[in-house]
């Protein structure tokens, strides 16, 4: 018989992460043993493991984080799944899954992830860095939740954004070396992933899995704010990429992004304020 060791993070899901864990009493078969990752000891956790058990990771994009970088010393020898219970679940939507899927095979998809270093601060990252109107919506996202249960609707608030709520900026973006300048930056995302920020496809045609684990830099530039607001629902299809002058994808191992004024940014959906720089680097 299978025994499976869940890991949950309660706090996920508006703090319904342990009821969309136990969804796994009708999925599989075995003994099923909970525990709250929260204040556990990881190293002492697989190491107390028997050989032949198995471990589901569940929650959404955010817990995935938390876990790939408290968990980033450890050598896990056993099976490792995700099941997801979040409310953000891009990476799943990424790899072309869905909840009701079941267990996925979390090995693959965090082995060699992406590091971002914000103001001295390093951690690794799964789906992707907001910069610019994203992370501005990840910090009003914070507030609203901060006063209200109801959810959060965040592509009213990147509406909002682009209505004024948020004033472009100049960016020096530096990707392997090489340097370019642009004016009135809206969006300037490094991603692992194809998806953020609730299913839009920010930069298409990357691939999580691409054997040099090259990352892509999306530029949305150049434009005022009506032809930005025109253009932006496109990104939830990829289609924006078409808009050659106004976007531009760069691809490669070193990122450097540098804003002319303070800005909100999010790294898997957590908000970082006050930032004019971020820096990131593949593992190859």
């Amino acid at each position: 018989m299978s025994v499976y060791r869940i890991l949950f993070n309660p706090l996920s899901c508006n703090k319904a992460g342990e009821a969309g864990a136990r969804k796994l009493d009708s999925v599989l078969e075995g003994e099923l043993k909970y525990e709250s990752m929260i204040g556990l000891d990881y190293r002492e956790f697989f190491s107390s493991l028997d050989p032949d058990e198995k471990v589901v990771l569940c929650g959404g994009d955010g817990t995935i984080n938390r876990f790939v970088n408290d968990t980033k010393d450890i050598v896990i020898a056993n099976e490792l799944y995700y099941f997801a219970t979040g409310t953000g679940n891009d990476f799943l939507f990424d790899i072309g899954k869905k909840p009701e899927d079941g267990l996925v095979d979390l090995k693959p998809y965090i082995k060699d992830l992406p590091s971002v270093t914000v103001k001295g601060q390093t951690s690794l990252f799964l789906n992707g860095i907001g910069y610019g109107i994203d992370g501005y919506c990840c910090e009003e996202g914070d507030r609203l939740k901060a006063i209200s249960d109801k959810p959060v609707n965040y592509t009213s608030i990147a509406i909002k954004g682009l209505l004024g709520k948020f004033k472009p900026v100049n960016a020096k973006v530096t990707v392997d070396g090489v340097t370019k300048e642009y004016k009135k930056v809206w969006l300037a995302p490094t991603m692992n992933g194809r998806a953020y920020g609730g299913g839009m496809l920010a930069t298409p045609n990357q691939d999580r899995l691409n054997p040099e684990r090259t990352v892509s830099t999306l530029v949305y530039y150049g434009i005022g704010a009506l032809r930005a607001l025109i253009v932006f629902p496109s990104i939830f299809k990829g289609e924006h990429i078409k808009h050659t002058k106004m976007c531009e994808v760069i691809t490669g191992h070193d990122v450097t992004v540098e804003f002319d004024r303070p800005t909100a940014l999010q790294i898997d959906g957590e908000t970082v304020k006050n930032v004019t720089k971020y820096h990131v680097k593949t593992a190859k």
